[in-house]
């Protein structure tokens, strides 16, 4: 591979965070944003929460798990919380009955429209992967944003993902990087996670999802639940995007 062209951190150059010894949780990982100042928004003309809508499509339940544990960490900064939709199935009833797919908790709402999006401070978008990209489902769901694309209306607005794979080498990072192109046309703001997870991100003693695009899950045959590491991960990732959305305030109207 070309110089510059892999992900190894050079020796001759080592970022000041990084040292040849094993990661420290409390000293040697740079402290997460979340763990400093952040500036308050200005003027929001408005006393109410600044809100992050976490839109997702989960077809066995392990990305609910994860837009539930992320909406926990919106909920957990002050003047902001996680509104959570699914989005509609494309498959039929008697298709998703034959491949043994769980009935969905009616506690979450579908929405139906897109246009709804436009109410969101900041979204957040779940889905498992399909061969390194997102699910049928979720695409059908972006291909209904045309007229939002038309009048730019999501432009500015922040934006991440959140996955689920079955396997190590099946999309983790992938699925996100093909989902981008969908927050570039709409001009939407992506927003990673990185590092800032700290020492989290490094462990190597347990199998775990999620990268510096976004949490996720490795849902194996089905049946394999999140890891406690991966549920943080998610809620980071939720109390990450709501310090981002806290600084930018509630999205203004842009002109052509």
């Amino acid at each position: 591979m070309g110089k510059g062209g892999g992900c190894v951190l050079s020796k001759k150059r080592m970022p000041p965070s990084v040292s040849d010894d094993p990661p420290n949780e409390d000293t040697d990982i740079p402290v997460p944003l979340l763990d400093t100042a952040i500036p308050e928004a200005g003027d929001l003309n408005s006393p109410s929460k600044l809100r992050i809508f976490i839109v997702f499509y989960s077809m066995y339940g392990h990305v609910e798990i994860l837009a539930r544990r992320i909406k926990s960490g919106v909920d957990s900064v002050d003047g902001v919380e996680g509104v959570l939709f699914r989005i509609p199935e494309t498959m039929p009833p008697e298709v998703l009955e034959q491949m043994k797919v769980p009935q969905k908790a009616d506690d979450v709402p579908v929405m139906s429209e897109a246009a709804e999006l436009v109410e969101a401070d900041g979204l957040l978008f779940g889905f498992p992967t399909r061969y390194g990209s997102m699910a049928a489902q979720m695409k059908a769901f972006f291909d209904s944003t045309g007229q939002l694309w038309r009048e730019q209306k999501l432009a500015g607005v922040p934006a991440g993902f959140f996955v689920s794979t079955g396997t190590q080498g099946g999309g983790q990072e992938t699925t996100a990087w093909t989902a981008i192109t969908q927050l570039a046309h709409h001009g939407m703001l992506y927003v990673p996670i990185g590092y800032t997870f700290g020492a989290g991100m490094f462990k190597m003693d347990s199998i775990r999802g999620g990268s510096p695009y976004g949490a996720g899950v490795f849902s194996g045959d089905g049946t394999r639940e999140p890891s406690e590491t991966e549920l943080a991960l998610a809620e980071h990732q939720g109390k990450y995007m709501a310090a981002i959305v806290k600084r930018f305030g509630r999205p203004r109207t842009l002109e052509p």
